[in-house]
Order: C-alpha cells, then structure tokens, then sequence
C-alpha cells in the first residue's frame, strides 16, 4: 500500500462534500427522482463502509496498535477508539434537534403544513446539521485516503452517494420558503464546503503527531463513524426510499464490489 499526497486526499474529500449539491440540482432541476435507485445507492454506500470498516480499517488499526503496544493492549485501544468513534458521531446525531436532524426523515404533509418562516429556519438548520455531520466525514475520508489511496476513492465514493439525500434535505425547504433556487444551492454549498474543513482540520490536529500508535486510533475511530453512519442514516434511509429487498441488494453489492476491488487492487 502507498501513502498518496495531501493533494490527493484533499481533492477526493472535497468532491465527495460537493455531492450534497447533487442532490440539490436533482431536486431542483429535474421533474422526478427515482426512490428505487436512491434505495440501491444508500444500500451500496452503506455496503461499502460497512465491509471496509470490518474488513480493512479495524484490522489495519489493530495490527498497528498490537505494533506498539503489544497484543492485549493494542486490541483494547482499537476497540476503544472504534466505540469512541460511534459513540463522537451518536452525540452529534443527539445534540441536533430531529426537525433540523438531516438523519430524520419528514412527511411530505409535515413540510407542506409548514409557514415560510418555518420552512426558512428548518432549511437553516438542516444545513447547519449537514455541515456539523461533514466535519467528521471529511475527517474520516481523508484520514482513509493517507492510509491508501484506493481505500480512499471507494471511501469518498460512498460518502458523495450518501451526501445526495442531504443536499435534497436542505434545498426543498430553503426553495420553497423563498421561492429562490439560488439561495437553495448556496445553502448546499455551505454545508458541503464542511467536508473538506474537516479533512484540513485533521490534517492541522494529527499531522505532527502521526505515528503509528496514533494513526491506529485515527483509523479506528474512522471505522466506529463510518459504521454508526451505515446503520443510523444510510440503511434506514435505503429502505423508507424504497423496497426493502432492493435495500439489501445495494448493501450486498456494495460489499461485493468492495471486496474485490481490495482483493485487485488493494496489496
């Protein structure tokens, strides 16, 4: 495996935030989206982090941590850093209200009962939440990316996947309070533009302290996120968009792709 530069990691970081406005411009410009492909989508965006978490990221961390801390020691650090990671991103989740909450869904009829004013604030705070959620995404994409560059792309490609449904989240109530679809994509923006604070953050807080120890724990807590993500907000979200069996087909594709993309290209 190679390191790729910071550049690398950046950009593919910085595309994958992006993708809130996709879901944006889909909402927005498009007549109709189709829940059965958002259903697939979600599933395989969850298939992948799920099965990279378990599969790549957890060992790796373990392995590094046994390196310089011996074996009890170092499995104890990586499944502490793992359930610390689940357990940053579950207070987030906690400490934004379920109305602004881009993980919590809302009937058609509760948004159409809702005044412009109200229609304003929520579309606000969504993106308030969306841009709170992207920091420790982005975190994770590029701290993925350092490890391996392949693991990164597949890494940032389910993060865009799932970023689609939070652009719709905060362009539908921002455009139908001010009837401007201008204002509804630079909301988007700004809760994108999260993603890639959050990689440069991690890059400032840990690149001098990048041992191996501590990249063990990165790596970790980096699973811990990406597993509560998959479980919390992606899988539910596949199935309430559409069947429930073509949730679990996404899921399993995504599994399946990833495993041999790593088996071909992974070494």
């Amino acid at each position: 495996m190679h390191s790729p530069s910071f550049l690398m990691a950046f950009i593919l970081t910085t595309l994958a935030g992006l993708f809130t406005m996709v879901g944006s411009f889909l909402v927005l410009f498009t007549k109709k989206t189709s829940n059965r492909m958002l259903s697939v989508s979600l599933g395989f965006s969850a298939g992948v982090m799920v099965y990279v978490s378990f599969m790549e990221l957890l060992p790796e961390a373990r392995l590094r941590l046994i390196s310089h801390f011996g074996n009890q020691a170092g499995n104890w650090y990586a499944v502490a850093a793992f359930f610390s990671g689940v357990l940053l991103i579950g207070v987030i989740d906690k400490l934004v209200p379920a109305i602004e909450n881009p993980h919590e869904t809302h009937a058609a009829k509760e948004l159409k009962e809702k005044k412009n004013i109200d229609l304003l604030r929520m579309g606000t705070f969504t993106a308030l939440a969306i841009a709170i959620h992207n920091f420790p995404e982005g975190m994770a994409t590029f701290i993925a990316t350092l490890k391996d560059s392949t693991l990164g792309l597949f890494i940032a490609l389910a993060i865009a996947i799932h970023n689609v449904p939070e652009g719709i989240s905060v362009a539908v109530p921002i455009y139908h309070a001010t009837g401007s679809k201008r204002k509804a994509l630079w909301y988007s923006f700004l809760s994108a533009v999260a993603e890639p604070l959050g990689a440069v953050a991690g890059y400032l807080l840990f690149h001098d302290y990048l041992t191996d120890a501590v990249f063990g724990i990165l790596l970790a807590a980096v699973a811990g996120i990406m597993v509560f993500i998959s479980f919390d907000e992606l899988f539910p979200t596949a199935r309430e968009c559409g069947q429930h069996h073509l949730a679990i087909y996404g899921l399993l594709a995504g599994m399946a792709v990833m495993a041999v993309s790593m088996l071909m290209f992974v070494r």
